[in-house]
């Protein structure tokens, strides 16, 4: 019997949050959810399946195919395979951005650097997962630190006119040194920018960066003036999807429409 109406699902099962991805069979995004992942990453999954569905109006029974990705990509049940997060990162851009890039995608608890060509075929990719330094946990803890609530980090960031430049990569380290900062009275604005730069900086050490850059992840998407601050390092514009966080999930929702 024919699907009433036939839609392809990703889910990406980051370390910090699960995001789920629902494409119509012309490859149109028409549904998708966000959560955190917290400690039962099955339940995480199927609640934001459910709340993708309802969005694009569809039903478990219309799933064609779903594909998994991401940290917890074995913990969802209902998927038919999973495919690695670089793979499903590098699809997704390309889907939006069909040149030869290199995409920065910062998460939650790591960030990576892929490299595709010009067909859309990765051709090298770092990662970064044995320290928190450059990834959003470290922004989570520093707001930790500075009692300000972690969805603030990017308005304050776009205030300051005196950037405080940190001198460690380290979260324990900049915290240290953070409150140094405060106790010698620099403004709140100037320390966020900072740490802002911090995260940057440990991004642009891991690898070169080709003529055409993409970023993603859900630390792109709450704190778009980091893409700013990144244009003005390299000189250049930085594409950047509409919906940044939804990267990996729509390329393996992509993926499961080519199955």
């Amino acid at each position: 019997m024919l699907k009433s109406r036939p839609v392809f699902v990703g889910v990406d099962v980051g370390a910090s949050r699960t995001k789920v991805a629902v494409l119509d069979a012309e490859k149109k995004l028409i549904g998708w959810a966000v959560s955190k992942s917290g400690t039962d990453f099955a339940a995480s999954a199927d609640s934001c399946l459910q709340s993708a569905l309802k969005m694009a109006n569809a039903a478990e029974k219309d799933m064609v195919k779903v594909i998994s990705t991401g940290y917890g990509r074995r913990n969802v049940s209902f998927a038919r395979e999973s495919k690695t997060e670089i793979s499903c990162h590098a699809k997704g851009s390309y889907f939006y951005f069909p040149v030869a890039a290199t995409i920065i995608d910062i998460g939650g608890q790591d960030n990576k650097i892929i490299k595709i060509d010009e067909k859309g075929r990765r051709t090298n990719f770092r990662m970064n997962r044995k320290c928190a330094a450059g990834t959003g946990a470290f922004l989570e803890e520093m707001s930790l630190r500075l009692d300000i609530p972690l969805e603030k980090m990017n308005g304050l960031a776009v205030q300051s006119t005196d950037m405080v430049v940190l001198g460690s990569y380290c979260t324990v380290f900049s915290a240290t040194e953070v409150l140094e900062r405060i106790r010698e009275g620099k403004k709140l604005p100037d320390i966020v920018k900072g740490l802002f730069l911090s995260v940057i900086k440990r991004i642009l050490e891991m690898d070169s960066f080709t003529e055409k850059v993409v970023m993603t992840g859900g630390v792109v998407a709450h704190n778009p003036y980091l893409v700013e601050m990144v244009e003005e390092i390299i000189g250049r514009k930085v594409l950047v999807p509409e919906y940044p966080q939804l990267t990996g999930a729509v390329g393996a929702a992509l993926f499961a429409q080519e199955d």
